[in-house]
């Protein structure tokens, strides 16, 4: 019964891919189409765990809502039309741009019902767009429907939510109070649920901005109902015409590759760290840039602050710009910054790595920000080819590639640690089974909890269903966790050691994640909530066994 499950679930995913993909290729859609309810239809069978009880048509889902406006710019709950766009000149217009809480991407108001995304990161990022605004279409139809009648007359409740919404003053504490009563009945949840939601949308300039956002919800809803405006998504032609010709992936190589010849370091071996941009900075530099003598004791209280205090994440770069790190912010469009070290010019006496036995000097890291999905390939497939220029073609003496993400995992909890062997690529019959110079023993004795095993590289993180999860991990796959990146990485590094010989055939691989969440645990899935400072020691762990073996020079 259960592989049952888990193979229809697997159906139903591969409909909502070839579903979307071919509404890209038709070049939009309206959400209450035929073509958008089936996509909807889609997306309630299959019931993702990070969209809680999008199936309950009685309860709106806040901590989903909460997840998906994090995600996507602020005022879309107000827009009737969504534009996805490549990069096509707007960014040079007086238009502001927009930066969604916790996405890099770009976006822009246009008018008063239409907002324009900018997709630089390929289909991943379409797929995950597409399914926030499906999920928060679905959960704008359940406002709708329970604040007005069949024919969509509204009600006595929605008739204070518009007015308290419409408001340009702040409201009064019992005002708010009324109006919070109003809209938990509304939305089919508890006073409690409600106030936790109001809290976590507050913004200083806009202390109401959870009422706006429930109201908006409703009436932009309620005019596609009416005839008066319809929902549309659209997909520009620049867009159709990017999207899997690396354009922007292609750009970014070429800088990268750029700077490491001027600085005359292209002939040095290589280590390429795909990372985020704090953890191998702070390692080499902090304990130097804030004037402190490096302890055992002080090394994780120190992270810690630095993780807290954004003059301290100051003085740590500008120290590290003068001693030897180099720092690219993108400009190619691939939002992916990059930061190289040059190990030569760095003083290792003051970190955790000083009493290594033989410390190697030498050579140059290459740390770049997290990849997208799909984009994972485009970025790593660029990096590897030759440095070409009219004169010369060089190969790059890359030694080792190491990954550090963060992941679901499925036997454990957040802040543990995942080594993986293999990367299983969901929906597909493609595999990556690879040598992890990590291991298990590398974190004994830490106090923090490790597994080793297969990954899944999911489609998309917003489309876990419990069923296919469960079967990932129970039957002989022995899954520990799931990611959206590491296939794309192991693919284009084969590409390139195996088949076209850009890079050495033995590179050195290390891949680790530590585990952002539980998707199989209520409570413990994405939409719950971040990691806070429970992530700064499995991070600072992971790259510190990283850096000890480039350092040691591990064969």
């Amino acid at each position: 019964m259960a592989i049952y499950k888990a193979r229809e679930s697997t159906d139903i995913i591969e409909r909502l891919y070839i579903t979307m993909r071919h509404l890209f290729n038709r070049g939009g859609f309206k959400p209450t189409g035929t073509s958008g309810l089936e996509l909807r239809n889609y997306l309630l069978k299959l019931n993702p765990e990070i969209y809680g009880s999008i199936t309950d048509s009685d309860k709106v889902e806040l901590n989903g809502l909460i997840y998906v406006l994090d995600r996507l710019p602020q005022g879309i709950e107000e827009c009737s039309f969504i534009f996805m766009t490549s990069n096509e000149g707007l960014d040079k217009s007086s238009f502001t741009p927009i930066y969604p809480k916790k996405r890099r991407r770009t976006c822009y108001r246009v008018d008063e019902h239409q907002m324009n995304i900018e997709v630089l990161l390929g289909r991943s990022e379409i797929y995950d767009i597409l399914t926030h605004l499906t999920f928060l279409y679905n959960e704008a139809d359940k406002i709708r429907k329970r604040s007005h009648d069949f024919n969509g007359k509204a009600g006595r409740i929605w008739t204070y939510v518009e007015k308290a919404a419409r408001s340009t003053e702040p409201l009064k504490r019992k005002e708010r109070e009324v109006i919070l009563a109003h809209i938990s009945t509304v939305l089919g949840r508890s006073f409690d649920e409600v106030i936790a939601a109001y809290k976590n949308f507050q913004e200083t300039n806009d202390p109401d901005r959870f009422i706006r956002i429930i109201y908006n919800l409703g009436k932009v809803s309620k005019d596609d109902f009416a005839g008066i405006r319809r929902r549309e998504i659209f997909f520009s032609s620049i867009l159709k015409e990017r999207v899997g010709h690396h354009l922007f992936g292609d750009k970014w190589a070429e800088t990268v590759k750029r700077t490491l010849a001027k600085h005359k370091l292209l002939d040095k071996k290589i280590h390429i760290i795909s990372s985020n941009m704090h953890s191998v900075k702070n390692m080499l530099y902090a304990f130097d840039a804030l004037n402190k003598k490096y302890t055992l004791s002080e090394e994780l209280k120190t992270y810690e602050e630095l993780s807290k205090d954004l003059d301290l994440v100051e003085i740590v770069k500008n120290y590290a710009q003068k001693n030897g790190m180099i720092e690219i912010k993108d400009t190619s469009g691939s939002n992916i910054d990059v930061q190289i070290f040059d190990l030569s010019k760095i003083n290792l006496e003051n970190t955790t790595f000083k009493n290594s036995k033989t410390l190697n000097r030498e050579d140059v890291l290459v740390v770049f920000d997290y990849a997208f999905g799909e984009q994972a390939f485009e970025i790593m497939d660029e990096l590897l080819r030759p440095y070409t220029t009219p004169k010369q073609r060089t190969n790059l003496n890359v030694d080792s590639i190491s990954i550090l993400g963060k992941a679901g995992i499925l036997s454990g909890n957040k802040g543990d640690i995942m080594i993986p062997n293999a990367h299983i690529f969901e929906g597909t019959a493609d595999n990556y089974p690879f040598h992890n110079e990590l291991s298990l023993e590398d974190f004994e004795g830490y106090k923090v909890n490790a597994y080793k095993g297969a990954m899944i590289t999911v489609l998309g993180t917003s489309l876990q269903n419990k069923d296919v999860l469960t079967y990932f991990m129970e039957t002989s796959w022995r899954a520990i966790g799931l990611e959206m990146e590491g296939a794309h990485y192991q693919k284009a590094i084969q590409v390139a050691s195996k088949i076209r010989h850009h890079i050495i055939e033995n590179v050195k691989l290390r891949y680790a994640y530590y585990a952002s969440d539980n998707p199989l645990e209520t409570g413990s899935t994405l939409a719950s909530g971040g990691l806070g400072l429970t992530g700064v020691k499995p991070t600072y762990l992971i790259t510190q066994k990283i850096l000890e073996q480039i350092l040691n020079n591990k064969n």
